[in-house]
């Protein structure tokens, strides 16, 4: 039994510290707070302003990024293929517009930087003082 525990305790480790820690990031400027709920209503597209009323841009990573499915399974609370269907069918529909792609946590960082609306997410380590984090999950 105790040969279990020392092979089931470097698994867990290990596993814990490959998921990154996503940061939800805005610009400098931007006052609104925003819980977990206001972050899943504003990348699903049941929203467009943040809770205060200013406008919102979500931005997502690109879909081969692999913070996307932390951000997409610990944030929005869905898979990645869950994501990609919901957002297909309100396409599919003419209901919504998925968020736009950037290709990693530098372009992310950049465009949030530069837009005073903007609202995305990068692996928490990325994180300095051109973007201000409302959210680590």
């Amino acid at each position: 039994m105790n040969w279990f525990k020392v092979l089931l305790v470097p698994i867990a480790l290990t596993s814990q510290l490959a998921a990154a820690e996503v940061a939800v990031i805005v610009h400098p400027s931007n006052a609104a707070a925003a819980d977990q709920a206001e972050i899943t209503r504003l990348f699903t597209g049941r929203g467009t302003t943040f809770a205060g009323g200013a406008k919102a841009t979500p931005l997502n990573l690109a879909e081969s990024a692999a913070l996307r499915a932390d951000f997409d399974s610990k944030v929005l609370g869905k898979s990645s293929s869950q994501m990609k269907a919901y957002w297909s069918k309100l396409v599919f529909t003419g209901k919504g517009t998925p968020p736009k792609e950037l290709a990693d946590d530098a372009a992310m960082k950049a465009a949030v930087a530069a837009d005073p609306t903007a609202i995305g997410y990068i692996d928490a380590s990325a994180v300095d003082a051109s973007v201000k984090v409302i959210g680590k999950f």
